[in-house]
């Protein structure tokens, strides 16, 4: 039985455009839920003015390890 290189291709390229649609129908979703404010993108994220927040203890003296020695 031998496959012709066209019928690889179209279901390839049939393949791929479902995984296309997939992914818009979740760019979708995910932009409703964005508008709506739900979602861990719509958390208000600190800027760095000065608000007392405390560093991780792991970067803390990162100032220091610059450079090397």
């Amino acid at each position: 039985m031998e496959i012709n290189n066209n019928v690889i291709i179209a279901v390839v390229l049939g393949v791929l455009v479902v995984i296309a649609g997939v992914q818009a129908f979740q760019m979708a979703s995910l932009k409703n839920n964005v508008q709506q404010g739900g979602g861990a993108a719509a958390q208000p994220v600190a800027s760095g003015g000065g608000g007392g927040a405390q560093l991780p203890s792991n970067i803390q003296n990162l100032p220091g390890m610059v450079g090397g020695c």
